[in-house]
């Protein structure tokens, strides 16, 4: 388990392989609506225990079940407070975002290295408008002026976007000497760039690797009108908000995006091994069957405190 504090609030990170049945009781205090729905009414506000019964519909003792079990979880912080009768005790929600990692097959053999690539260290782009660039405290350089991708504040961006085209980065390659790569992985944030947002926007957003080109996902949305969970405030609601966490995969048997198959392209043909860096393209094409632009959100934008993450899974 990993905590971490955001713009918006504190996250907490649960690795299903590795933290040895640390999460067992958290998982075990989300397992009930009622819990959750505790939880949610603590988003904005402290309340006592009558308070939470008399909100959600229940009797005291049960609320006070419910908020125990948060309470042992480490969902909860609660306090003794002076009462008309007594002590009364108030609680208070203590994480914002709860991220869950899935275990994965054959843990013990794997072995890994891990890059974060903020989304403003692009190496070169290609940006057609509308297009721009925003960091955690306002606009860089100019709306719709592909020159502001030249800006040396770019490095500080938190979320970019363009109608076509793309950007490019540069990973390096730290695998260890003699290491056999079994899959490599690029997982960011992102969706369709529309007029301020749009529920109905496709666009074929495609990535490439060392020059080869991976594969197609069609964004189905340009999300807004709801404020994303790390977006700042500054950000209007009806610019795009947040998008979908999106994972690339390239391995011996093909090319996947979240596990569906999109190309045949294989490790062999992105050659990996002997390079000391990867070359990271991602982009819409201005040919594509759906040109509905792009937006990349930052660890500080959107819904997922990440950057742009390379995984290289080796033995």
């Amino acid at each position: 388990m990993t905590e971490s504090l955001t713009p918006t609030g504190r996250v907490l990170r649960l690795d299903l392989g590795n933290d040895n049945g640390a999460p067992e009781p958290i998982l075990k205090a989300l397992s009930s609506s009622t819990r959750l729905k505790i939880l949610e009414l603590l988003s904005d506000q402290v309340l006592n225990i009558s308070e939470i019964g008399e909100a959600l519909n229940l009797p005291t003792s049960t609320a006070t079940l419910h908020v125990n079990a948060l309470e042992e979880a480490g969902l909860l912080n609660t306090d003794l407070r002076p009462a008309v009768r007594g002590l009364q005790k108030v609680c208070a929600r203590v994480y914002d975002v709860i991220i869950i990692e899935l275990a994965r097959g054959n843990m013990a053999q794997e072995q890994s290295v891990e890059v974060s690539m903020p989304i403003g260290a692009f190496v070169d782009c290609q940006v057609t408008p509308t297009c721009g660039l925003a960091s955690s405290i306002g606009i860089i350089g100019l709306f719709d002026d592909p020159a502001s991708f030249f800006e040396p504040d770019r490095v500080n961006a938190q979320l970019i976007w363009f109608h076509h085209g793309f950007v490019e980065y540069r990973f390096p390659n730290r695998l260890p000497p003699r290491a056999v790569v079994e899959s490599a992985s690029i997982s960011l944030e992102l969706c369709s760039e529309a007029p301020l947002h749009h529920e109905d926007w496709p666009s074929d957003v495609t990535l490439w690797v060392n020059d080869v080109e991976i594969g197609t996902w069609t964004s189905p949305s340009d999300f807004g009108g709801q404020h994303g969970l790390l977006t700042p405030e500054w950000w209007e609601n009806w610019n795009s908000q947040y998008g979908l966490l999106k994972v690339w995969t390239i391995n011996d048997n093909g090319s996947f995006v979240d596990g569906k198959r999109i190309s045949d392209i294989t490790l062999g043909d992105i050659e990996i091994p002997g390079k000391t860096s990867l070359s990271i393209r991602i982009g819409v094409k201005p040919d594509a069957r759906n040109v509905g632009g792009i937006n990349i959100f930052g660890r500080q934008f959107g819904n997922y405190p990440q950057d742009i993450v390379l995984r290289l899974r080796y033995r």
